[in-house]
């Protein structure tokens, strides 16, 4: 259900209350929702994803990120929110792409070599091609 990018970074696609339950026997700590509201009929809200989270003592976090791409501020919020879960995190959006390729985003703002960025993406199943030249760029800046 839940895809293992790093020993404290998990990816999903859309939850449930249900997966509340099951992310919390993991261990996590944080959910953190990359998906806008309203993008399909049948998603969990975010609201009700909160409220689970937080009645099993979770934090929650919503980045929403549409399809129009990232943003700076999506990828400040998404590293602050991975740096200070203090814990294991579970990010999901729609295919837990979007999840990936802002922890990837995140990661070489950090510093990390893109490769090995790129190698723990593809070793959970997803692929940061799309955007591994802006890995490269932020990487190279920090």
């Amino acid at each position: 259900m839940f895809r293992q990018i790093t020993d404290t970074v998990f990816a999903s696609p859309q939850i449930g209350q249900d997966a509340i339950a099951a992310a919390k026997d993991m261990g996590i700590v944080r959910i953190i929702n990359n998906r806008p509201e309203g993008e399909s009929d049948d998603q969990t809200s975010g609201a009700e994803i909160e409220a689970a989270a937080k009645a099993a003592g979770m934090d929650y976090v919503a980045i929403p990120v549409t399809h129009a791409g990232f943003s700076e501020a999506q990828v400040d919020a998404m590293y602050d929110a991975l740096e200070n879960a203090g814990g294991p995190v579970l990010a999901y959006c729609r295919s837990g792409t979007r999840s990936t390729l802002l922890w990837a985003l995140a990661r070489a703002k950090a510093g990390d070599n893109p490769t090995v960025i790129a190698s723990k993406a593809a070793a959970a199943g997803y692929d940061v091609s799309p955007i591994r030249q802006l890995i490269e760029m932020l990487a190279a800046r920090s």
